[in-house]
């Protein structure tokens, strides 16, 4: 799980033009305390929800995966 952490946060920086995110910024834009995120990153923590979340995702073809995470997207910007 850790790798996936790591993968992810690399990729958003990627997203953002290479500007590095420090864990205590990508964990408040997650809403989740920074020790949380840096257990996640370690491995310490292995979060059952988003292992459950990936999985599923892989069951996907790469065009519903984009179409889905965009209907997650929009979800999280109504709340």
């Amino acid at each position: 799980m850790s790798d996936l952490f790591n993968l992810l946060h690399n990729a958003v920086e990627a997203e953002r033009n290479g500007k590095k995110i420090s864990q205590k910024e990508m964990a408040a834009e997650l809403g989740i305390s920074m020790r949380t995120y840096q257990d996640w990153r370690l491995g310490n923590a292995k979060p059952q929800a988003a292992k459950a979340v990936i999985e599923m995702l892989g069951m996907l073809e790469d065009d519903e995966i984009i179409r889905v995470v965009r209907k997650i997207n929009k979800l999280g910007s109504k709340a």
